[in-house]
Parts: structure tokens; C-alpha cells; sequence
């Protein structure tokens, strides 16, 4: 009786052993693990449909609403070291003058998609074409008076293009660069030309713009306005609009 008790404690004893140091499963590997492996036969999506020729088609579009509240001050404010060439030659109408005399412009700036042209329209209200002396597209922030970047004396015959009241030119790289290599002198090299600020140049100075693409991206930052002048505004001028980007 002893003896069966025994050999039932030896083997309950060997069996928990071996339960015990049995090995643990293994994980299934059934077909519902997802795999890591990509599979072969995962098609490329098709090429876009690619068309060189749409780069001569107009892309980004600009506008801008001129007015004489846009000027940085009244032109009775010229500084007294003005140049005599930016000077008035004509009696100067305040700009609430102005607008009650219907000064106002409305202008677009449109650039082609690979940005090699830019095609610029103006339509002008209450200004006598004859008063105007210079027209511009200058770079800087609202109120600021900036350098010009494109002097359209440099683009077209003035007097003739605006002889009806409306302004229409093509532009070109040769036009900026015209521009900026108009200058004689110092005052010339801080009122002509542009540049565009960038941390990659670091204590070079920077190239002033020579391209459309430049100029469409200074548009981009909002760092452009037309600006009329007159014989009677001459200095800060007749009417100016801050060039901001149309929402299509």
C-alpha cells in the first residue's frame, strides 16, 4: 500500500516537472498575418501627361486698384533734397483733391506659366495722359517708397501708349535688366533695380533681379506696386497700387 502510494507521488512529481520544463508553443503562422514583403505585383501608376508648350500659357495673375490714399504722403512733403528730376513742374493737388477729381487706376500683371514674359494692362480714369511723366512698377511694402524694378520708358513710347487713357506692353528680362542698367550715378543705383533678400547669399551682395521670375516672385511676397507719376506728383507720386495676387 505504501509502495502504490509511492510510485503515485513519484509520478505526479515527474510529471510537473516535465510540465514545467516543457518548451512553449510556437506562434501560429497562419494566413491572416499580414506580410512585410511587398508583393510584385503592385502596379507603377500611370506618367502624367506632360506639355512643354503650356509654358507659354498665362499662369499666375496679379491685379492691382490705384488711388492716391495709396501714396506715402502729400507731395507739399517732397524732401528738400530731392533731385530737381523727381520734382514737381506743375501746381500739386492733395490726395483727397485728387480723388474727388476721379484719380484711379485699375491694373493687371500676368505671366506666362514658364515665366519668360509678362504682359501688363492699365486702365486709367481722371488723369490727363498729357501730365503723365513716368510710370513705373516699383518693390516694396505698402506706404514705402522702394527702387523701381521696371521703368516702362524702358518698354514702350509713354506718351503714345497712354495717349487714350489706357496702358498695355509686353515684358521681357531685357526690360528689367534695362532698367537697372539705366543708372548713372549714386542716387541712380539706390532708386533703380530690385533685389531679392536670401540667407544662401550670406555676406554677398546680392544681385539685383533680372528676370520675369524674379519679378513673379517678388509679386508672390507682395513686394510690388505700380506708381503714376505726374507733372504736378512727381516725387511720390499721383496715384499707386500695392500689386497683390488674383484668387481664382
Amino acid at each position: 500500500m505504501n509502495r502504490q502510494r509511492m510510485s503515485l507521488c513519484l509520478v505526479w512529481i515527474l510529471g510537473c516537472s516535465a510540465d514545467a520544463t516543457r518548451p512553449a508553443p510556437r506562434p501560429s503562422t497562419s494566413s491572416s498575418t499580414p506580410s512585410l514583403v511587398a508583393t510584385a505585383s503592385a502596379a507603377a501608376p500611370p506618367a502624367p501627361t506632360l506639355t512643354p508648350a503650356r509654358g507659354q500659357e498665362i499662369g499666375l495673375v496679379f491685379e492691382a486698384f490705384l488711388s492716391p490714399h495709396q501714396e506715402g504722403d502729400e507731395e507739399a512733403n517732397t524732401p528738400k533734397t530731392t533731385p530737381d528730376k523727381f520734382r514737381a513742374t506743375t501746381p500739386s493737388k492733395t490726395r483727397a483733391e485728387r480723388e474727388a477729381a476721379g484719380h484711379r487706376a485699375h491694373g493687371q500683371l500676368r505671366f506666362t506659366n514658364d515665366l519668360s514674359r509678362a504682359f501688363i494692362d492699365v486702365a486709367i480714369e481722371g488723369i490727363d495722359p498729357k501730365q503723365i511723366n513716368m510710370f513705373h512698377i516699383h518693390c516694396g511694402k505698402p506706404g514705402i517708397l522702394g527702387p523701381i524694378l521696371l521703368d516702362f520708358a524702358q518698354t514702350t513710347d509713354l506718351a503714345e501708349n497712354l495717349a487714350d487713357g489706357s496702358f498695355s506692353v509686353e515684358v521681357r528680362n531685357e526690360h528689367i535688366v534695362a532698367t537697372s542698367g539705366h543708372a548713372h550715378g549714386v542716387v541712380d543705383a539706390f532708386t533703380l533695380g530690385c533685389v531679392i533678400p536670401s540667407p544662401s547669399l550670406g555676406t554677398m551682395t546680392p544681385s539685383k533681379v533680372s528676370t520675369i521670375a524674379g519679378m513673379a516672385q517678388l509679386a508672390r511676397d507682395g513686394e510690388l506696386y505700380f506708381n503714376l507719376h505726374t507733372t504736378g506728383h512727381t516725387y511720390f507720386g499721383d496715384i499707386r497700387g500695392q500689386i497683390h495676387q488674383v484668387d481664382d
